[in-house]
């Protein structure tokens, strides 16, 4: 059973081309629906595409060398790949008006989506079986991790509107109170009016433990109309 099962992961049949493209499509589908949960452009059929196709352009490269015998370099076609795949990958970053960078975690996962592809394409099954484990760790448990640390971080950035009639310079003293240093701050557009006071501002806290709190703190005050974590 066992050499039956690697004669057929091992040559080019029918049943292993089928095999293999369905196992590459599966792995980027499951990538895909880690992403699509939270709302990220590119999604379910976008990575299950980029990694079937990237199977594909290996078990062409395969092929060539069992039935053309193409005595070449196997590799140039991946590489081909791994170098082509990042005009995908650049589509998802975007920065936004307050240069805050989107859409890095999902071109990494289309990347490596395009290795399980290739690993697959290849045949390396137990290299891809085991990058997919780590992969949907780093999605599902490392992601929450950095979550938490930039939550936690002491220097960060707060998009803040104000009340027509609040006082900034004296929002600017209670801040130095809870054990954070109001950094700067750079006027910027109003969300919900325009005309409003609207500013970037920059904090440090001398304990990042504290951050939460001065964020609930400043959400609470009468005269914000808006507050947003950058």
């Amino acid at each position: 059973m066992g050499n039956m099962a690697a004669e057929i992961t091992s040559e080019l049949s029918l049943l292993s081309v089928v095999m293999r493209l369905a196992f590459a499509t599966f792995i980027g589908a499951l990538v895909g629906v880690e992403r699509s949960s939270r709302g990220r452009g590119a999604g379910v059929k976008t990575h299950a595409l980029v990694s079937m196709g990237a199977a594909l352009v290996m078990l062409t490269s395969e092929y060539m060398r069992i039935s053309l015998h193409n005595t070449g370099d196997m590799a140039r076609m991946g590489a081909q790949i791994i170098s082509g795949i990042g005009f995908l990958g650049a589509g998802t970053i975007i920065v936004t008006g307050r240069n805050h960078v989107r859409g890095l975690t999902t071109a990494a996962g289309l990347w490596v989506c395009a290795c399980e592809g290739m690993a697959v394409g290849i045949g390396f099954w137990k290299g891809a079986v085991v990058a997919l484990l780590f992969i949907m760790l780093t999605l599902r448990v490392l992601v929450k991790l950095d979550q938490n640390l930039h939550s936690h971080a002491k220097s960060f950035e707060l998009y803040v509107e104000f009340d027509e009639g609040a006082d900034i310079r004296q929002f600017m003293k209670e801040v130095n109170t809870r054990n954070a240093v109001l950094k700067g701050m750079e006027m910027a557009r109003g969300k919900i009016d325009p005309n409003d006071k609207s500013v970037i501002a920059s904090f440090e806290m001398y304990r990042g433990k504290d951050r939460p709190d001065l964020v609930q703190w400043i959400r609470s005050q009468k005269y914000i109309l808006f507050v947003e974590e950058l």
